[in-house]
């Protein structure tokens, strides 16, 4: 049987998200990194509205993905960036869902003041991995 990632959550530490605390990669995975995904469309225009940010961001995380023959259960690793609170249960948890469905990986958030141009709202890198 081939090497799988494998997901979990302790039973004694509750994920207080969609995330799985640990992921454990096989010895023999290729493992890949990829630059912070923002969110601007196919033009390069990044709206200012922080929901179709996210959505856009998520877009364009699933192009990276693909260009190396990858998908959403390969990802391992998603830290994200943000300048204004998110709205987890009407915008990004939906997003979230949507894209992973209910294989999590390993999440990190963390709120900052700025990030690369003043336009840019939310930022997400991915680490992906595959056996």
């Amino acid at each position: 049987m081939k090497n799988r990632l494998i997901r979990m959550n302790p039973t004694n530490v509750k994920a207080v998200g969609n995330y799985s605390h640990v992921t454990v990669i096989p010895k023999d995975a290729q493992l890949y990194t990829f630059s912070g995904q923002i969110g601007a469309d196919e033009n390069g225009i990044l709206p200012d509205d922080y929901s179709k940010q996210i959505e856009n961001t998520f877009k364009n995380i699933d192009l990276v993905l693909k260009c190396q023959s990858l998908t959403a259960d390969d990802v391992i690793k998603v830290n994200i960036w943000a300048v204004e609170e998110i709205d987890w249960e009407n915008v990004f948890n939906p997003a979230w869902e949507k894209f992973f469905g209910k294989i999590y990986p390993s999440m990190t958030i963390a709120y900052i003041s700025a990030l690369g141009l003043p336009e840019i709202k939310i930022e997400i890198e991915i680490w992906a991995a595959k056996a």
